[in-house]
């Protein structure tokens, strides 16, 4: 098949292994097609990862570099990479070698049956358990309240057809997930297996904190299942309320009227109030991520790039 195959990695913390990562795509590419290019996109790494991508890029045709201006986060990295692609076909990869250069080959077999996506599952992952177990109750969240079911074992890894990522990329909200704007554009996709690597250098960026984060923004940015949540609290609320004031009412007509202690009326008073205020500060995270959208900045910057 005559056709150009673009790989987008975005880069941060990989100074060591990014030699190894193009000179395994260099051997396993060719045997898809000897058009190709390879897009390291540096997201203002803290050590020498940019020189080493201008480097690798002045020595290699295939590779292009491209440095963020300040670190924008990894699914920033991968859609200024998606924007410079000129491929009919785009893999979209890790560059701690964890994603398996040689996966692309199975990859593209699946491509070949009709399919527009083809994701890679990692089924065996090579992670620690905090690490595994913090994506589980990433995806689980934010499947739960998104409403869309989310597989923790499937990644930004992948093979995409290039209308996939045209539909991608006209998705323009500030905040950026891979997976679910994939999710979201639809076309025939498919799901192979495939090898987790162990990681070849240092350790993922992403802890609890960064991913309750994460999927906070996304869920704000793709969902209104929180406020839908929180009205049939306030119905619920309100239902329970007329049940025990019939109860009052009828302990009233029938003369066992007792006055009301202490405790349950501080209760009350303290769980509605921190519903209220709660409610509130979902509304308030809603209209910040409006805000942030409607200042129409641009989703990253550019410093350089190098080809």
């Amino acid at each position: 098949m005559n056709m150009k195959l673009t790989i987008v990695s975005p880069v941060y913390g990989a100074q060591e292994i990014l030699p190894e990562l193009v000179s395994e795509l260099q051997r396993v590419i060719p045997q898809i097609t000897t058009d190709y290019e390879i897009i390291l996109v540096e997201d203002a790494s803290p050590d020498q990862s940019w020189e080493v991508v201008e480097q690798l890029a002045k020595d290699i045709p295939e590779v292009k570099g491209i440095q963020l201006s300040r670190n924008f986060g990894q699914h920033y990295a991968i859609t200024a990479g998606l924007e410079q692609a000129t491929g009919d076909w785009i893999v979209v990869m890790d560059c701690d070698l964890q994603d398996q250069p040689n996966e692309i080959l199975k990859l593209y077999e699946k491509a070949k049956e009709g399919y527009d996506i083809v994701l890679a599952q990692r089924i065996d992952r090579k992670d620690g358990f905090f690490k595994k177990l913090f994506s589980k109750l990433f995806y689980g969240f934010l499947s739960y309240l998104t409403g869309t079911k989310m597989d923790h074992t499937i990644a930004n890894f992948g093979l995409y057809h290039k209308k996939a990522i045209k539909g991608v990329l006209s998705m323009r909200e500030t905040i950026r997930y891979f997976p679910t704007m994939v999710s979201w554009v639809g076309f025939k996709r498919a799901t192979i297996p495939v090898h987790h690597a162990e990681r070849a250098q240092g350790s993922s960026s992403y802890n609890f904190n960064k991913l309750f984060r994460l999927a906070l923004d996304i869920i704000l940015v793709s969902s209104d299942k929180p406020i839908r949540l929180f009205i049939k609290s306030g119905f619920f609320i309100s239902f329970v309320s007329i049940i025990v004031a019939f109860f009052y009412l009828i302990k009233y007509l029938l003369g066992k009227t007792v006055v009301p202690g202490y405790t349950s009326l501080i209760i009350s008073i303290w769980f509605l109030a921190g519903l209220i205020i709660l409610i509130l500060g979902v509304i308030g995270l809603y209209v910040g991520k409006t805000f942030e959208n409607v200042k129409d900045r641009p989703i990253y910057l550019i410093r350089q790039i190098v080809e």
